[in-house]
């Protein structure tokens, strides 16, 4: 398979409900993580793109399920952050159960981009995530972001400890170091989307 062309990704659509989004085919991964952990960012420095998904300071600003188009078959895909968000309680509910519907009901959903923010690694939210993603035996690639905040050594000691805490999952998760704000680790994500796209 000839390598995919990140920068040519673009909006597809912003679904508030399943019933929204294309027909259940081709592939799809989806970006997920605790809110304001960066996910945004990362598709940015993905594909090239600053404008391609909306990123801001406050937390939760992303609330539907947002779809970019790779080609005719292959999409990436923007989650609702999970945890702490500026919003009313009955539309963060609203959009968790929605969040849920998706990991659960999509199988065109061929692995996860579970991004954590490095200086608050593996939270409740994270914890939860990955032990649904392993009795559904569903591939989950970490992303540490925001590495370029901390120094090498506390770098590599918390890189450590995510690695034996996923050691003991039975579905693929796999972990790297990640800055969207430098590009540390975009070579090493693509190469992981390749293996889930071909």
């Amino acid at each position: 398979m000839t390598k995919l062309d990140y920068q040519k990704a673009t909006f597809l659509l912003s679904a508030a409900k399943l019933s929204q989004l294309p027909p259940d085919m081709g592939v799809e991964v989806a970006f997920v993580g605790r809110s304001n952990a960066g996910k945004s960012s990362v598709l940015n420095q993905l594909t090239h793109n600053t404008k391609l998904a909306r990123v801001s300071k406050t937390p939760g600003r992303t609330q539907h399920i947002n779809l970019f188009v790779l080609d005719s078959t292959r999409r990436l895909v923007d989650l609702p952050g999970y945890g702490y968000a500026k919003v009313p309680p009955e539309v963060k509910e609203n959009w968790q159960k929605t969040l849920g519907a998706y990991l659960h009901e999509r199988d065109c959903l061929k692995g996860l981009i579970l991004v954590m923010d490095i200086r608050h690694p593996l939270t409740e939210f994270d914890r939860n995530l990955l032990s649904w993603a392993s009795t559904s035996n569903l591939a989950v690639h970490i992303l540490l972001n925001k590495a370029d905040k901390l120094n090498y050594g506390v770098i590599k000691n918390t890189e450590r400890e995510v690695n034996e805490f996923i050691s003991t999952f039975p579905n693929p998760v796999s972990c790297q170091i990640f800055s969207a704000m430098k590009g540390t680790g975009v070579k090493e994500l693509r190469e992981q989307l390749e293996t889930w796209f071909a």
